[in-house]
């Protein structure tokens, strides 16, 4: 290594870090966090470390014993099957923020009845299939509860108490990165 290099070398930690670079490296805390990697503390910290961070080299440190997070090549039993909608994920897990959103689409629900999810559908939906496919279960699920209330003129309404723990449920579910079906539902909408 000449001179140069080595002075090159030592300026990039120097350099200042862009949003851009922050994404990863939160994507990867909250990863390692849901593989069970970082306690609730730890990862508390490393995520403020990571949105306070200056420099390259204070960044490098957030995740300096965490490694890569694991793909699964296709076909592997650790690998889920694609499903009809992926798109460009072909199987891939989503990301954090997909996950957040698509719990976000049942959750939604609460305030909002059908509203809240027909929005995620149309909005986040045309960006991630998986939260689309998140947010069309949470739609077609609350448009279930609201004809059952009409058809039995009111009656049905004390399915809402339910609705909230079966919602809630759906919330982290989609969080974790997984598909949710409601049961004994309508699917009004594809």
């Amino acid at each position: 290594m000449t001179e140069d290099e080595v002075m090159d070398s030592s300026h990039a930690t120097d350099l200042r870090v862009s949003d851009i670079e922050r994404e990863p490296v939160i994507e990867r805390l909250q990863e390692a966090y849901a593989e069970g990697r970082l306690e609730h503390a730890e990862f508390d910290m490393r995520m403020h470390l990571a949105m306070t961070a200056k420099t390259r080299g204070e960044m490098a440190g957030v995740l300096y014993d965490l490694a890569p997070a694991p793909v699964p090549p296709p076909g592997s039993p650790g690998r889920r099957p694609a499903l009809p909608g992926d798109g460009p994920w072909d199987g891939a897990p989503p990301t954090g923020e997909d996950r957040m959103l698509a719990a976000v689409s049942h959750a939604i629900g609460y305030p909002t009845l059908f509203v809240g999810p027909l929005i995620m559908m149309l909005l986040s939906g045309k960006r991630s299939a998986y939260v689309r496919r998140h947010a069309v279960e949470a739609l077609n699920f609350q448009l279930t509860v609201l004809l059952i209330t009409i058809v039995t003129f009111g009656i049905g309404g004390m399915l809402y108490a339910l609705t909230w723990i079966v919602a809630g449920i759906a919330a982290v579910i989609a969080l974790t990165g997984k598909s949710f079906r409601y049961p004994w539902i309508l699917r009004l909408v594809k």
